[in-house]
């Protein structure tokens, strides 16, 4: 059945087929008329955040969060600007994402129209499409196509430009089906060959990615790793792709990760990627695996195979899919791969442990994540901002339960919030926290408003020690003394929360903090929690004063 409707009208229908339930947005008079066919449509909220950046990072973890694609709305030039950030976010985290951008009106196109500006051109680089939709008969065809590309291969975010005259017109609609994820085989004789480098290994080792959560295969990699008594290391930010009180959990590869850790890394003679595409951070500015190491890589993209590092073995395939392949080949596990993970589990467990030593005058960051774990129920969902503060979370929290951290591999500051917000809508059940430093808490602060307006119970820990303390780290690493730009005032977050509404303290002692982080809990509204920290301690693995020695 065919039905004559408004472009508005077909994109609200396109979205409720894809099963989307909310849009993140700050409102613009560019599209409202999408804004009023969702208002009429009744069944998609549509959540106004402070600031499209917020926005953008909200559509992002509601993705992650939720196993389907976020979206995010914004006008013009302006509020796609502004919105940029959380699509970058969504690229680099292969997050499915899909943005709708208000444009200026068809005839005032190429005239520098007001807030006009070239989205096509400007999202090229950062989206895995772009496309600005002119003729209202193909709009059903492109925007179907949208949800398919980004949640397609490696997921990602799309942006489609819609000028504002042609949202109130008219054309043929045809309703479809939704779309459903392809998720690829591997081929037999790749994972045959796969699997014969694989026994020749002494010291094996599994590197495992976004892709397997991605793809649901948590519970496969255990099993994996459970048949073969391989370790395995997690990528950047990818703590809960197996729990990590596992015996085969041998920690995760990051920002200022402990030494002993990375030597897992760096002694493995075979290791078997899944689902991750070596960035950056993960292989430590690309030194961490060696060259003498023979690497079997499976990826979703065949883009990311030999990307960073030439696959000795390289398979295209959905992680979910050949690791059940695995599973069911003919890998049979050495007795020295058992000795080899049980030395580096305990290598993991040595240089993670926490002594129970609560101090009543200061805060002892180690403490505060002793008192989480102990507090947090083990579904609890960890949201947080960049900083060197999220290296204790890094280090020393234990992730047992998938899909429980939702952190930006872009580095994003302003995330941890924003993010939280969107993770609790996703998943109201769930208790969620988030972590974020006073720099990076003032980018997305504002949030706290739509928090409370939205009556979502997160919780937000800012950790303050009034400085860009990353930034101040490598300053003084290579400038010792000379300090520009990095010192902060001293905001009492307690007090701009409580103008907002929500109730907040502030904590200057690592004891106190269970106490406050309890009443958090009890209560079911948006809660701040300040933590004033030592300036000293800049980082898990250095003081201040020893880049002054």
């Amino acid at each position: 059945m065919e039905n004559n409707w408004t472009v508005a009208k077909q994109i609200v229908e396109i979205m409720k087929r894809e099963q989307i339930d909310r849009v993140f947005s700050v409102p613009g008079e560019s599209f409202l008329d999408l804004m009023d066919e969702i208002y009429k449509d009744g069944s998609i909220d549509f959540v106004a955040a402070r600031h499209e950046g917020g926005a953008s990072f909200m559509a992002e973890a509601y993705g992650k969060a939720s196993k389907k694609p976020g979206v995010a709305a914004a006008t013009r030039g302006v509020g796609a600007s502004n919105l940029a950030i959380g699509v970058h976010t969504a690229y680099q985290d292969s997050t499915p994402m899909v943005v709708f951008l208000g444009q200026v009106e068809r005839q005032f196109r190429g005239r520098e129209g007001f807030q006009e500006i070239e989205l096509e051109q400007m999202f090229a680089p950062m989206t895995k499409w772009t496309y600005e939709l002119t003729d209202p008969g193909r709009t059903n065809e492109m925007v179907s196509r949208a949800f398919r590309i980004a949640q397609s291969g490696r997921p990602g975010p799309v942006v489609i430009s819609l000028p504002a005259d042609l949202l109130g017109e008219k054309s043929a609609y045809k309703e479809l089906p939704g779309y459903q994820v392809s998720r690829p085989f591997p081929e037999v004789n790749e994972i045959n060959q796969a699997v014969e480098l694989l026994q020749t290994a002494k010291r094996p080792l599994i590197v495992a990615g976004g892709g397997v959560l991605l793809s649901d295969a948590e519970a496969l990699l255990q099993r994996f790793a459970e048949k073969t008594n391989i370790p395995v290391l997690a990528s950047f930010r990818r703590h809960d792709v197996i729990p990590n009180n596992h015996e085969q959990y041998v920690g995760h590869s990051g920002l200022g990760t402990l030494p002993a850790i990375l030597d897992t890394a760096r002694q493995a003679d075979v290791v078997l990627a899944i689902g991750t595409r070596f960035s950056e951070i993960t292989t430590q500015s690309y030194s961490l695996f060696s060259e003498q190491m023979t690497l079997l890589h499976i990826d979703i993209d065949p883009d990311t195979l030999g990307k960073v590092y030439p696959p000795d073995v390289g398979v295209t395939a959905d992680a979910a899919k050949a690791l059940t392949a695995l599973l069911e080949s003919t890998v049979q596990p050495k007795t020295e791969w058992k000795e080899w993970a049980k030395q580096r589990r305990n290598a993991y467990l040595e240089v993670t442990a926490i002594p129970d030593r609560p101090h009543p005058d200061t805060v002892d960051m180690q403490q505060i994540i002793r008192n989480m774990q102990n507090i947090l129920p083990e579904d609890a969902i960890i949201t947080n901002d960049a900083g060197n503060f999220s290296a204790w979370l890094h280090n020393y929290y234990q992730f047992h339960n998938a899909h429980t951290y939702i952190g930006p591999t872009s580095g994003a500051m302003g995330y941890g919030l924003p993010a939280a917000i969107a993770a609790k809508l996703a998943r109201p059940e769930q208790t969620v926290v988030s972590l974020s430093g006073d720099g990076g808490f003032m980018m997305t602060v504002q949030e706290l408003e739509t928090a409370k307006r939205e009556n979502v119970p997160v919780i937000a820990l800012v950790f303050n020690n009034s400085m860009y303390g990353t930034i101040r780290m490598h300053q003084e690493k290579q400038f010792p003394g000379h300090v520009i730009g990095t010192s902060l005032a001293d905001i009492d977050f307690t007090g701009l929360a409580e103008a907002i509404g929500i109730r907040s303290e502030r904590i200057k002692d690592d004891a106190s903090f269970a106490d406050a982080l309890k009443r958090a809990m009890e209560q079911k509204e948006p809660a701040v929690i300040e933590v004033i920290c030592d300036p000293e301690k800049i980082s898990v693995l250095s003081d201040l004063s020893d880049f002054h020695k």
